[in-house]
């Protein structure tokens, strides 16, 4: 716990977090069907998620949209674009500003409970560890600011990244 806002990292599948208000779609800058996250998220919440976000797009490394859920069991997906690590600069800038954003999003559209992936860990090959530092950071500099997020899970795939998130949240 950390001021109102719970904290959680949890081994699990994003699109199997019934529970949240939000999860977060690691996309890519067309917030189309990809791989990994990207891809799990708009296959699970159907084709209509595809044709929502049609008009959003593009979006650049940092930013964050928000859209409805569709055929996932949230009320509403945030999609933020994660830099490509040491191409798009600053990356640790620029990841930082996806979580932040997104906080802000949920925060604005009256959430009380957000999931996230990793982001930028996968196809854009950010450090794990980098990551999880930065992203850990970047959750703990705004939980000041939220007025109705109460919960931040964070929603890892393999045992490897959870151990990886919970050092660098301090809660190993």
């Amino acid at each position: 716990m950390e001021g109102n806002v719970q904290l959680e990292c949890v081994q699990g599948d994003i699109t199997q977090q019934g529970d949240l208000d939000a999860v977060v779609n690691a996309a890519n800058a067309e917030l189309r069907t990809g791989d990994g996250v990207a891809g799990a998220i708009h296959r699970a919440a159907g084709p209509e998620l595809e044709q929502a976000c049609r008009p959003m797009a593009p979006i650049k490394p940092g930013e964050a949209v928000i859209s409805p859920a569709f055929g996932l069991p949230n009320k509403k997906i945030i999609h933020c674009l994660g830099p490509v690590y040491n191409i798009d600069k600053p990356s640790d800038e620029l990841l930082a500003r996806c979580f932040q954003n997104a906080l802000w999003l949920a925060d604005k559209a009256r959430l009380a409970s957000v999931g996230f992936p990793a982001i930028s860990t996968g196809a854009f090959g950010y450090p794990l560890e980098e990551a999880a530092d930065v992203t850990a950071d970047a959750v703990h500099s705004v939980l000041s600011d939220l007025n109705h997020v109460t919960l931040v899970r964070m929603v890892l795939f393999s045992g490897n990244d959870l151990q990886v998130f919970r050092k660098a949240f301090r809660m190993t």
